[in-house]
């Protein structure tokens, strides 16, 4: 699409280890079965589980372990630390991680015990990312390599992991060229979001990045339109996607956030004519990627005129 044609809405300036699938024998105290140690593990946790009983290889236990990772400075997705852990190698692990960016969550003793399944853990377990992320740069290499319009899914803080693989697995269907993530809340390349993309994270890149407000300045100097989803903006048929295009959707709960609204050229929207107000991440995303790939295929509308 021309930028002489219309006016930027936004600104374009400024700113394995062992571990265990089969839950153990419950323990008796007082005559009570007491819980396995995989219930305290969330849904997202207990998909990390292989289907042969073992714990993936994204899951690294122990201090050297975990510090191995960060000297080889290895893809993580977080370090997951003990509440309390303040003392000895546990400050260069926490301070390694800051240095990368690389989250660092403290959580409950009990949690890591489950996570780890017995695998003495020292009080520190990191999750390594099940596939390495791609640069900025790689993503526009991706679109003129297909001699292509660049054609990016932006995804502001969306944590549900399913969510994010579905969105992944629809963008490499849809014939979108990349995914950019930001670093802080919002899911990763985990194990759960590799298997819900059903694999479409080998073909796709994803770009996890420090701060998405700048991200997207740097993309409108590269010429592409920033389109969002928003329930205040105008019908989603109605703009023209045929140029470089970004599509951003919002967190399950919070939508598109302020900043990243006031950067975008388009606010677009789909009519909810039910009882229910909005739609789920994925399937907002997958209405919008496929009007993009309409638009781009030269397929016409349906008007009710056709062979007549």
């Amino acid at each position: 699409m021309d930028s002489t044609n219309r006016q930027r809405k936004g600104r374009s300036a400024g700113r394995p280890f062992d571990r265990f699938d089969r839950e153990a024998e419950p323990r008796k105290r007082g005559g009570m079965a007491q819980p396995s140690q995989r219930e305290n593990l969330s849904l997202e946790e207990d998909e990390e589980f292989s289907s042969d009983g073992k714990l993936h290889p994204e899951y690294i236990t122990g201090r050297n372990a975990v510090l191995e990772a960060l000297r080889n400075e290895r893809t993580l997705e977080s370090i997951n630390v003990a509440k309390g852990e303040g003392k000895g190698s546990i400050v260069k692990i926490i301070a390694m991680a800051k240095e990368q960016g690389i989250p660092v969550k403290e959580v409950s003793a009990v949690k890591l015990d489950a996570m780890s399944q017995g695998s003495p853990h020292q009080g520190v377990i990191a999750v390594a990312s099940a596939h390495e992320y791609a640069t900025l740069e790689q993503l526009f290499q991706t679109a003129e390599a297909k001699n292509e319009k660049p054609f990016f899914i932006i995804c502001d803080e969306l944590e549900d992991p399913h969510n994010l693989g579905a969105v992944i697995r629809t963008a490499e269907a849809a014939g979108a060229h990349g995914i950019i993530v930001p670093k802080r809340r919002s899911a990763g390349l985990t194990p759960v979001v590799y298997k819900t993309s059903a694999g479409a994270v080998e073909y796709l890149p994803v770009v996890r990045v420090s701060n998405l407000v700048s991200t997207i300045q740097q993309l409108k100097e590269k010429g592409v339109w920033i389109y969002a989803a928003d329930m205040d903006g105008q019908n989603w048929c109605s703009v023209d996607y045929t140029g470089a295009v970004a599509l951003v959707i919002g967190s399950e709960g919070r939508g598109v956030g302020r900043l990243i609204r006031e950067q975008c050229d388009f606010l677009v929207s789909m009519p909810m004519n039910g009882k229910i107000t909005s739609l789920n991440a994925s399937v907002a995303a997958g209405i919008l990627m496929y009007e993009v790939a309409r638009q781009r295929a030269g397929i016409a509308p349906y008007t009710g005129k056709q062979g007549k």
